[in-house]
């Protein structure tokens, strides 16, 4: 929070805020908050107005308080909210924007249809692996080498998902207190595990629309080395999320070669690197770690996003000593990887290029109803057509905060994720992420939602008053 985010009714917008961190996960449920005279001065605004907002938290269960004890986050019951950056559970009559993930293709079924069929010959084993299955690894050494990435099956560890590659990585290479370059605005998760971590979180300015020619993203980040002596930097190549940015090949090689030259270690997700909707030639995104020299560069990947979310087979790419490593953590957390799961996995992974097709094809036409919907409706928000991905990176006018347009959203039954999520401090509160996910039917019915929540928001906290100067807490 900070009091640039505040303006009139400034109790209603703070509640707003705090509310926003606990939902988002931001701030753990259970939580103390401050104490209401510190949080009054560190954000120069009235105790009067500080009681005020928590009176509202406590009036709507997403706080509680002891007399001369303190106040305390919460949940409110039948809220749905995880308090995560993960999806909760449906709810009849609404529209979920606040994931981007894509429905699971009948491809799916019958993945693990052929898997079960494939699991007898497997049965008279003891069913461990600790890095994967070998016919799994060598399958995703072979699509890497494909893509220009030349990898041996010794050179890829099996995980639970993405998610569990980055992890791993983290814990091989970070320690407490080191640095780590993040782009801005980058994934969520990716953020809180590095505090998790113990991790010093230094953010470099991405700009997906900024000229070239002019240093940009590659000479942000080569200063932000300089000056901070990070230990890794975690990087989304291909369309990044939210911003759907993409690296050209030059700047790959300039970011390579300056943070090896640093010392910094590169943790490259490629979740969505399959998901290019305006242009299928892989050779004009080569993978990071092919531009550089060996154990330079470390790569996450997974089906996630290509095929489904609920699929959790993921990988990373790098020195077998490295991976021996974080296969032994992880083998210490959870014993071993399912079976059938990398069985299915390998199916899919044999069919992916032709699943692709389809996939893009819908994708690009849900992307593009619902940048021309929204370019129609909302005339005054920037609506950037991102070139792959799964997600918009809208800007609201100027003024407009998306903590108090997701709130008016969840009146007309749309949940969204505030923009602020996606960065550090309180960034981004001007901008939405808007996922092109769901069929089109839905997007339009959540832009018609959109519309009316923008205008909501519009009467109910007009344009903000304030600096965009003063004091910061957290």
């Amino acid at each position: 929070m900070g009091r640039a985010t505040l303006h009139p009714p400034v109790a209603a917008t703070l509640a707003v805020g705090l509310r926003q961190l606990v939902a988002d996960g931001r701030l753990p449920v259970g939580g103390r908050l401050p104490a209401e005279r510190e949080l009054a001065a560190a954000l120069g605004v009235s105790r009067v107005t500080v009681t005020s907002a928590y009176r509202r938290l406590r009036e709507d269960g997403w706080a509680r308080s002891r007399t001369g004890a303190g106040t305390w986050t919460s949940l409110p019951d039948r809220s749905g909210v995880v308090a995560a950056f993960v999806p909760g559970s449906p709810r009849d009559g609404t529209v979920d924007l606040t994931y981007a993930s894509p429905s699971g293709p009948p491809e799916v079924a019958e993945a693990y249809a052929a898997a079960l069929e494939a699991l007898p010959h497997l049965l008279p084993g003891h069913g461990y692996a600790a890095g994967g299955l070998a016919d799994l690894r060598a399958r995703v050494a072979e699509r890497m080498t494909g893509r220009g990435l030349p990898t041996t099956t010794e050179q890829v560890l099996v995980t639970t998902g993405a998610s569990a590659a980055i992890s791993g990585a983290l814990r091989a290479v970070v320690r407490r207190g080191d640095g780590v370059l993040v782009e801005h605005p980058t994934w969520p998760n990716a953020v809180d595990k590095l505090r998790a971590q113990g991790a010093r979180v230094v953010p470099v300015p991405r700009d997906p629309a900024a000229p070239q020619g002019t240093g940009g993203f590659p000479a942000a980040l080569d200063r932000a080395a300089r000056e901070t002596a990070p230990a890794l930097a975690y990087l989304v190549p291909d369309f990044a999320n939210p911003t759907g940015a993409v690296l050209t090949v030059d700047e790959r090689r300039r970011v390579v070669a300056s943070l090896h030259g640093r010392g910094v270690v590169v943790l490259a997700d490629e979740t969505l690197a399959d998901l290019a909707l305006d242009e299928d030639d892989p050779a004009l995104r080569p993978p990071l770690a092919s531009v550089g020299p060996d154990g330079a560069v470390l790569t996450a990947g997974s089906l996630s996003k290509s095929v489904w979310a609920g699929l959790r087979v993921g990988w990373l790419r790098g020195e077998p000593s490295l991976l021996a490593r974080v296969a032994a953590a992880a083998t210490r957390e959870h014993g071993s990887l399912p079976v059938v799961d990398q069985l299915a996995a390998c199916v899919l992974l044999d069919r992916l290029d032709d699943a692709l097709v389809g996939r893009r094809e819908r994708l690009r036409e849900q992307r593009d109803v619902l940048v021309d919907a929204l370019r129609e409706r909302l005339p005054t928000w920037e609506v950037p057509r991102p070139p792959g991905g799964l997600s918009l990176w809208c800007r609201l006018p100027r003024g407009t905060s998306s903590s108090a347009v997701t709130e008016a959203a969840e009146r007309h039954g749309l949940f969204l994720s505030t923009g602020s999520r996606f960065g550090v401090g309180h960034a981004f509160d001007e901008h939405l992420r808007l996922p092109f996910t769901q069929p089109v039917p839905v997007l339009l019915d959540a832009v018609e939602r959109l519309v009316r929540a923008a205008a909501d928001a519009d009467r109910a906290w007009g344009a903000p008053t304030t600096s965009r100067t003063g004091a910061v807490l957290g």
